[in-house]
């Protein structure tokens, strides 16, 4: 019997992921809450949600030990989803990152997350973006990756007026700004010996504007990052191999400065799916479903860098 895939979520990261198993011709149903947004999302694709919520859905449909779960809601339903999945019998679950609306509650469920932690992913796509793919081509033809720098300034300016759910901007970096440092940490290694530093500015809706750190990583990789939300800056990571640095900024593309040289040379690569697709969704959704687990965060791994760094960077 082939893999089926219930949706959880009728919003466009829901819309996202259709279209990819729509293209990779992968069957699925999905779940909503509100008659609304899956009317757009019938609109779109042609499948027609169960609308009710997922609690109802789970009352009314027993799930085959064949279906895999991709839980798409907004990040303040995303635990909930997540808890109500696991007592029935499906067989993988990716859940959008970062699974939970902050440290805490991640922290919280701990005990009752862990027994199904090897079949449960935590979506950070950004490890599959083809740049971040021939990054890591390219540091493997080089001998590997010396020093690391990276920075996740957020345009508070931006963010300020955005009307999300109580919880969501409160816990932005955990949300939003662990996209770079997930990826940052998965080429380098995750670091070993470091020291994390952090202050408050003058924003009401987060507790901490300003970071920086350095240390160096289990693959012997020195880093450094620095963010400063009340000032100009972009996502962005630096890679520096002996003959060359790599740049990922902006990080779905990629620029290398040669050993040598002053010029910043723009360098081509297929990226093909991420034109097509939302970038890096294509083949994070084929290493799930072909259970390719390499590549993939695990949820307990999530859970370990979540207590030992990113409650390190924010303190």
């Amino acid at each position: 019997m082939k893999n089926t895939v219930l949706i959880v979520g009728t919003g466009p990261m829901a819309l996202d992921y259709a279209k990819v198993l729509q293209f990779q011709n992968v069957p699925y149903s999905v779940v909503g809450r509100g008659e609304e947004s899956a009317e757009k999302f019938r609109i779109e694709t042609g499948i027609k949600p169960f609308v009710g919520g997922l609690q109802k859905y789970l009352e009314e449909t027993v799930l085959s030990d064949k279906t895999n779960v991709i839980i798409a809601t907004g990040t303040e339903a995303l635990m909930d989803s997540l808890l109500l999945v696991l007592k029935t019998g499906a067989e993988r679950v990716l859940i959008e990152k970062p699974a939970a609306i902050s440290i805490e509650e991640l922290i919280k469920n701990e005990k009752e997350l862990m027994p199904y932690s090897h079949k449960v992913f935590v979506a950070y796509n950004r490890r599959f973006y083809a740049s971040v793919v021939e990054a890591q081509r390219i540091i493997e033809e080089d001998g590997g990756l010396q020093t690391m720098h990276f920075e996740f300034t957020e345009w508070a300016h931006k963010i300020e007026p955005l009307i999300k759910a109580y919880g969501v901007k409160e816990n932005w970096f955990f949300a939003n700004s662990t996209h770079v440092v997930d990826l940052a940490f998965y080429l380098g290694g995750k670091p070993v010996q470091w020291q994390a530093y952090s202050k408050a500015g003058a924003l009401k809706w987060h507790s901490k504007t300003n970071f920086t750190g350095a240390g160096i990583t289990e693959k012997n990789v020195l880093f450094s990052y620095l963010s400063n939300w009340e000032s100009a800056g972009r996502w962005a990571i630096e890679l520096l191999t002996e003959k060359r640095r790599i740049y990922l900024k902006p990080m779905e593309g990629l620029s290398i400065q040669d050993k040598g040289t002053i010029a910043v040379i723009e360098h081509k690569f297929d990226d093909s799916l991420d034109v097509k697709f939302k970038p890096g969704l294509y083949r994070q959704v084929e290493a799930f479903i072909n259970a390719k687990q390499g590549t993939l965060l695990d949820l307990s791994e999530h859970i370990r860098f979540a207590k030992d760094n990113y409650t390190k960077m924010l303190q």
